[in-house]
């Protein structure tokens, strides 16, 4: 993939190491990492095996908060609709609603996502990991608000620059919360790191959507498997990239 499109720089580097034979933040700026999408998927499938269970709850744990989210913030909705029939106030809570429940989503979505980092380096790891990130739910917040700007940014420079960021910026959100980087800086981090390897990480990540899609045929019952898998495949993709920290295995 071209280098062409550049963000502004950012200071990449993170004082925190890396544990393990894996990866860093260094190395992975200099595009000093190797996977194939075979080797990924096949070491995915295997750790899924045994460790399924606590995905599926945390999932289940996810539906059901997100399900409360929408019912408290649809109430709130409801009855300032009840009082105003302003077009602008409907529209300003409407995005007001999007917002709030983004902020909550996230933090519980990189929770699952930690979730198969963990489960990359054979640490233990629970269900209730879904909820461990609500303290970084700003950062998260933010990280996404800067993504969707710069992604839309791109797709209006010709569609091309916006499809490279959606795929560049795919670890922004695990930097974060795992190396504890700032918005940008995990954002720079990641586009960095990917642009070395942006076809083989968006071929994996089409394979994914394929097997997912494959394994919603029979009524949904493959994605007890698939759904694991993929918080897996991010874990080990990333773990390959940026190594995991010490504290991040004895947590």
């Amino acid at each position: 993939m071209s280098n062409a499109y550049k963000a502004p720089e950012s200071n990449l580097v993170n004082e925190n190491l890396s544990t393990g034979d894996y990866g860093s933040v260094e190395k992975a700026i200099r595009g000093e990492y190797e996977f194939s999408i075979g080797s990924v998927l096949s070491e995915a499938w295997e750790k899924t095996s045994g460790s399924k269970w606590p995905f599926i709850l945390s999932f289940i744990y996810y539906v059901l908060v997100i399900i409360a989210v929408m019912m408290g913030l649809g109430l709130v909705m409801a009855s300032l609709m009840a009082v105003t029939e302003e077009p602008g106030v409907i529209v300003l809570v409407q995005l007001v609603t999007q917002l709030g429940t983004n902020l909550i989503v996230m933090p519980m979505i990189m929770g699952i996502v930690m979730m198969g980092i963990k489960r990359s380096v054979d640490a233990p790891f629970s269900a209730s990991m879904v909820f461990n990130n609500f303290s970084k739910m700003l950062p998260l917040f933010a990280t996404m608000i800067l993504m969707y700007i710069m992604i839309f940014i791109g797709l209006v420079l010709l569609v091309i620059p916006g499809i490279y960021l959606m795929i560049a910026y795919y670890m922004a959100m695990p930097l974060v919360v795992e190396k504890g980087m700032s918005p940008w800086q995990a954002m720079e981090t990641s586009r960095k790191a990917i642009t070395h390897r942006w076809f083989s990480v968006f071929g994996l990540f089409i394979v994914m959507i394929i097997i997912i899609s494959i394994s919603m045929i029979p009524l949904g019952l493959g994605m007890i498997w698939t759904l694991p898998m993929m918080m897996i495949v991010y874990g080990i993709l990333y773990r390959n990239m940026f190594g995991v920290e010490a504290s991040t295995v004895a947590e």
